[in-house]
């Protein structure tokens, strides 16, 4: 099954120093660049999180504190890793709940804005678990016909990236129209498609504290834009103000736009805020 790309794909993994995307840190990064013309290109990057990986993490993953402590800081790496990543869409396992949202924390960090919501994100887990409902081992063997752990280490990150890999592609041969009677279990291999089957919410940030909402007439039905789509705006999605337009609630309440730039909120959500906000204020002056 070769992928049907109109540009590049990153198929990633991450391995972290926990689950907390505000707090813990990126220590092993893998991926796979798949072109539009099938060419794989293959990197697996070891980074000292600069903080330390907890003893269950070293136990869970195989690799210690010391054997990053040479390595460079994601800092360090951000740069290079815009420059390959760029004009991309990604896949990964889990990637849109977690992964994604990690790498995009830690390149705000180094102080570079990567605009994931110009990619197309495709998340196989997503895909399998409306189709199967299960664990990347378990889709590993549905798919690929073997046991995962015939064939990979466990809990490395470039290991489970080759198995997604794989797994993505299995998918698409599987629900390969024409393989499956039924219409909802058949897959396009089209990026497009993908991207819009994995995704599972509206959010317009990763964390999910500003989603999407459908306008509505004054008779309460859908209004629509030129193509015929309905029409959405960003409400917040949590707090005093769940449900309520962000521009209505930043310019009713303007200190609440500082309150959550200051507080334990993640840095794509208070880029979110910053960019509609600024999109309020240059619609107020006429731009």
């Amino acid at each position: 099954m070769k992928l049907n790309l109109t540009r590049p794909l990153v198929v990633f993994d991450l391995e972290t120093t926990g689950l907390d995307i505000v707090r813990d840190r990126i220590f092993q990064l893998s991926y796979i660049k798949v072109y539009p013309d099938g060419k794989e290109e293959r990197e697996n990057i070891f980074v000292n999180p600069g903080k330390e990986i907890p003893q269950e993490v070293v136990e869970l993953t195989g690799t210690s504190n010391a054997d990053v402590a040479d390595k460079p800081t994601f800092k360090a790496l951000a740069p290079e890793l815009a420059e390959k990543f760029a004009n991309c869409d990604f896949a990964g396992f889990n990637s849109n709940h977690f992964d994604l949202p990690m790498l995009a924390e830690e390149f705000y960090r180094a102080g570079i804005n990567y605009d994931f919501s110009q990619c197309r994100l495709i998340d196989a887990q997503t895909i399998f678990h409306k189709m199967e409902r299960r664990n990347l081992a378990a889709a590993y063997k549905f798919y690929c016909g073997r046991k995962m752990e015939d064939d990979f280490a466990p809990h490395s990150a470039d290991q489970d990236t080759e198995a997604t890999y794989r797994v993505l592609m299995g998918e698409l041969d599987m629900y390969a129209p024409g393989k499956q009677e039924e219409e909802e279990r058949q897959l396009e291999n089209d990026m497009d498609v993908l991207a819009q089957f994995s995704k599972q919410n509206d959010n317009v940030d990763f964390a999910g504290r500003v989603v999407w909402k459908e306008l509505k007439d004054a008779n309460g039905q859908p209004m629509l834009d030129t193509d015929g789509k309905p029409m959405k705006q960003e409400v917040f999605n949590f707090g005093k103000y769940k449900g309520v337009p962000v521009e209505e609630a930043l310019r009713r309440d303007p200190g609440y736009y500082n309150w959550m730039l200051t507080s334990d909120f993640t840095s794509d959500t208070k880029q979110v805020l910053t960019r509609i906000k600024m999109r309020d204020l240059r619609r107020g002056q006429g731009c």
